[in-house]
């Protein structure tokens, strides 16, 4: 079994690309070819979401349980906000958990140097600045007094390993799964009722397959392409949540900004894409790659030309997550 799960991700380097559901809206744009010397933003496929990231390393041992648990115990309206869409804080899974130790080797890459990553989706970045901006993000980051704001800095030094890293992302190809009713999901006042109590990590309710790429200079707008023009049956699979293919936004930031374009975040991370689809459980995830989807999608789209050079400028690197204190509005992600 093992043995099989290494083959899958040697055979293709993208194995875990979910691809565009086939019933979505369809995305009409000119041709391109990877050896397009410059890609203009004209030529990149529109913003449909706006995407929010944090990342953190905690300092281990019941460091992760108590950051949990600040999460699940700090004051926030997320949910009343116009523009929210989707929140999970997500925390890495290692890859050895899920593809084994043989599946893990073969895929080869480095993991994430950082443990969790908070993320948010927001339907543009005008309603994400007007959070930013707002007194919803001060009182969920400490209130809005300096001895609450100091209490916060000091709560995360016992915790961190140094400072956080945002990093934001314009969300491509977003598709999503209508949410389910889930009772076990209380909300109240625009945030999640978990009991946390710093000494046990919380339960995973959903699960990330990501794969990052380093799309070379040029390159951007044909790897879109590539992406836009794949076929999938994805939303019809039990457990899907959703997918974005997610696109650095390295410009515009002041303060809790992005970092500037083509650079890495503070932990070295210079991937400037990421497909990135959600899923109920491991399990679901398991569904579709064994999947006539996954073999479907992988086999469709235009083909690379005969002696043109990958995209990226290096292989592709995959990473798992499990997502806890998820919270979604009505509409979905």
């Amino acid at each position: 079994m093992a043995r099989a799960v290494a083959l899958v991700f040697i055979v293709s380097a993208a194995a875990l690309q979910a691809p565009r559901h086939r019933a979505a809206r369809s995305v009409s744009r000119a041709a391109a070819t990877l050896e397009e010397p410059v890609a203009t933003k004209a030529d990149l496929l529109p913003r449909e979401r706006y995407i929010a990231s944090n990342r953190f390393k905690t300092r281990g041992g019941k460091a992760a349980a108590k950051f949990e648990a600040r999460w699940a115990n700090r004051k926030s309206r997320l949910a009343t906000l116009d523009g929210f869409r989707y929140f999970s804080l997500f925390r890495q899974v290692p890859l050895e958990d899920v593809v084994g130790e043989r599946g893990a080797a073969a895929m080869g890459g480095n993991a994430p140097s950082y443990d969790y990553m908070s993320f948010t989706i927001w339907d543009d970045k005008k309603a994400f600045n007007a959070w930013r901006k707002g007194d919803a993000f001060k009182e969920a980051h400490g209130g809005t007094s300096i001895a609450a704001f100091l209490k916060a800095m000091v709560s995360s030094l016992r915790v961190l390993k140094g400072a956080p890293s945002p990093v934001f992302y314009d969300g491509l190809l977003h598709l999503a799964a209508p949410p389910s009713a889930d009772p076990a999901k209380a909300v109240e006042g625009g945030w999640r009722v978990v009991e946390a109590d710093g000494k046990n990590l919380l339960e995973g309710e959903c699960f990330v397959a990501a794969n990052r790429f380093a799309v070379r200079p040029g390159a951007e707008a044909a790897f879109e392409e590539r992406w836009a023009q794949r076929d999938s049956s994805l939303a019809e699979l039990p457990g899907f949540k959703s997918f974005t293919m997610l696109r650095r936004d390295g410009g515009g930031g002041t303060g809790h900004g992005a970092a500037k374009e083509g650079a890495g975040d503070a932990f070295g991370d210079d991937f400037n894409y990421m497909s990135f689809t959600i899923w109920e459980n491991k399990e679901a995830f398991g569904g579709w790659r064994n999947s006539q989807s996954f073999k479907d999608a992988h086999s469709s789209g235009p083909k690379k030309e005969a002696g043109a050079p990958p995209p990226w400028v290096r292989p592709p690197s995959v990473a798992f997550w499990e997502g806890v204190l998820e919270l979604t509005c009505a509409e979905g992600a």
